[in-house]
C-alpha cells in the first residue's frame, strides 16, 4: 500500500471518530481490523459497533459543556511508514467531558488493522 492510500484510509478513518459515525470508521478499517480499550479490552471489528455506541452513551452523560462542532478533536498527529505499514499516533480529547488520551493507530493494504488507546488521567493531589 502507498503513504498516500494509507493516509487516506486515516483520514476517513479520523473523520469517523470525529463526528461520532462508527460506520465511516469501518469503512477504513481492515477485515482483521480490532480496537484495544484498556477499559473495555480488545473489540473485534464485529463488535465494535455495539462497543462504540455504549461507550459514546456513557461519554454523552458526563458531558458538562456543550459538544462542539466535532464529537471528538484530533490533533498532535505523528506518522511513520515502515515496511508497508503506517503507525500514527495522536492525541485525542472529547470537547466538554475532560476525556482525553493517545491513540496508537496501524494501516495496513487493508485499512486500519488496529487501534490501542490510553486515557490520560491526572494523579490525585
Amino acid at each position: 500500500m502507498s503513504t498516500v492510500a494509507a493516509t487516506d484510509q486515516l483520514t476517513v478513518y479520523a473523520e469517523g471518530w470525529a463526528n461520532a459515525d462508527p460506520d465511516r470508521i469501518l469503512e477504513a478499517a481492515s477485515p482483521d481490523y480490532f480496537f484495544d480499550d484498556p477499559n473495555a479490552g480488545r473489540i473485534e471489528r464485529a463488535d465494535f459497533a455495539s462497543y462504540f455506541e455504549a461507550t459514546k452513551e456513557a461519554v454523552e452523560a458526563m458531558r458538562t459543556s456543550p459538544s462542539s462542532t466535532t464529537w471528538m478533536e484530533i490533533g498532535e498527529v505523528a506518522t511513520r511508514e515502515e515496511d508497508g505499514v503506517l503507525t500514527a499516533w495522536c492525541w485525542w480529547a472529547i470537547p466538554g467531558t475532560g476525556v482525553e488520551g493517545s491513540g496508537l493507530i496501524k494501516v495496513g493494504a487493508e485499512g486500519v488493522v488496529s487501534e490501542r488507546i490510553a486515557y490520560y488521567t491526572p494523579l490525585p493531589s
